[in-house]
This record gives C-alpha cells, sequence and structure tokens, in this order.
C-alpha cells in the first residue's frame, strides 16, 4: 500500500488494465458483447472465430505484439462512433457486476491518489474501452493503443505499435520525461504478466499482481 509522507512527493502510478486492473481480458469480452449485440448470431459467430484464430495462433507461437494487431484486424469497417458508443454500455454493464475489478489494485489506486498521485492506464486496449474506465478510477493518462480510422470507420490497422512489452516501456519513459518533478523512483507500477516487466523496470515500486506476483 502507498504511505503517506509528511511532505508529500509528487508520483505517477502506472497500472496495466486487463487481469490487473479488472478481472476479464477487455479485448475479448467486448469483441463478443459487441458482435452479438450489434450483429446478433452471425455477429456472435464472427467473434468465436477471431478469438479462435488468434488462440490458435499464439498456441503455435504468435509473438502476443502481433496477436494484438491481429486482433485490431477484425474491426476493419466497424464505424468509430458506434463502437464508442456500445463500449459505454460495456462498461456500465460489466463494471455494475460483482467481481470487475481487481479490489486490491482498485483499493490501492484509490489511496495513490488520495495521496495526490496521478494514475495513468497502460494497455494494450483501446480508447473506448478505456475512457470510461479512466474516468471511473480517476485515471488523468490513458497510454493505450491507436487503431487507424479512415474517415468515419476503423481501417483494421494500428497507428504505431501495440502497447506490450517494450512499447509499455517507452510511453511510461515518455510521460514521466513530462514530469520534471517526479522521480521515477517514487513512482508505482501494476502488472499480471511478464510483458508488463519492461514498464514495471521503469519505476521504485514495482507491484506484481495475481500469477505474476506467484511466479
Amino acid at each position: 500500500m502507498p504511505k503517506s509522507d509528511s511532505v508529500r512527493r509528487p508520483r505517477l502510478v502506472f497500472t496495466d488494465v486487463d487481469e490487473t486492473l479488472i478481472t476479464c481480458k477487455s479485448l475479448f469480452d467486448f469483441l463478443d458483447y459487441y458482435a452479438a449485440g450489434r450483429y446478433g448470431a452471425e455477429g456472435a459467430r464472427r467473434a468465436a472465430r477471431v478469438r479462435e484464430d488468434l488462440r490458435a495462433k499464439t498456441t503455435a507461437g504468435l509473438p502476443r505484439e502481433e496477436g494484438n494487431r491481429a486482433y485490431y484486424r477484425a474491426w476493419r469497417g466497424e464505424p468509430v462512433a458506434a463502437v464508442e458508443e456500445w463500449a459505454r454500455r460495456w462498461f456500465t454493464e460489466r463494471s455494475a457486476a460483482e467481481g470487475f475489478y481487481v479490489r486490491r489494485v482498485a483499493e490501492e489506486l484509490r489511496a495513490h491518489r488520495a495521496d495526490g498521485a496521478r494514475i495513468a492506464l497502460v494497455s494494450g486496449s483501446f480508447r473506448p474501452l478505456l475512457a470510461p474506465l479512466a474516468e471511473a478510477v480517476g485515471a488523468e493518462h490513458v497510454l493505450c493503443a491507436r487503431p487507424e480510422r479512415c474517415g468515419r470507420v476503423y481501417t483494421g490497422a494500428l497507428l504505431g505499435a501495440p502497447v506490450i512489452g517494450a512499447e509499455k516501456r517507452r510511453l511510461v519513459r515518455e510521460l514521466l520525461a513530462r514530469y520534471a518533478d517526479i522521480d521515477p523512483a517514487d513512482c508505482y507500477g501494476y502488472g499480471d504478466d511478464p510483458s508488463d516487466l519492461p514498464m514495471l523496470d521503469e519505476v521504485g515500486h514495482a507491484v506484481r499482481v495475481g500469477a505474476l506476483a506467484r511466479g
């Protein structure tokens, strides 16, 4: 847990999202929710095929970064406005359910905020899903994947690298550089997967969650 100092030093708190702050894998849960809700049974079957294909490829050794790119290709042609609307619905429904948040992490983020820290979400997920979560937990920064748009629809491509592994580290360093008054040694990071370790290495207080904590 964060501890209050007699003189509060400014700090940033970086947290992964899926299975660190929330208990589900947001990208796949939302894909199912959106496809079935907007397109019915055929949409649900299409989402299942995407998940099965990605599972088979990652099991066969496809790097997580490439799996992330492949996931976003499934959104090619989808209207941005519709995705944003359904993402809000998804968050409203899911977050109202018991067990949506990883309680320990959510409680620690509240304590950090009460102690004056700034919160940053760092995730391979995308802004439509993360924006309402950021509002809910009081995160000022969202460092995430950036799906490319053409007009009002997604192209299926990403702008820049998937926000996994080394890209998380780069984005954390970039944000830290904007805060000259903050010492990385005073900052915290939360993650659940080995791909979060590059991010956690950038801060003085690395908190390993779930399987990563047990490993």
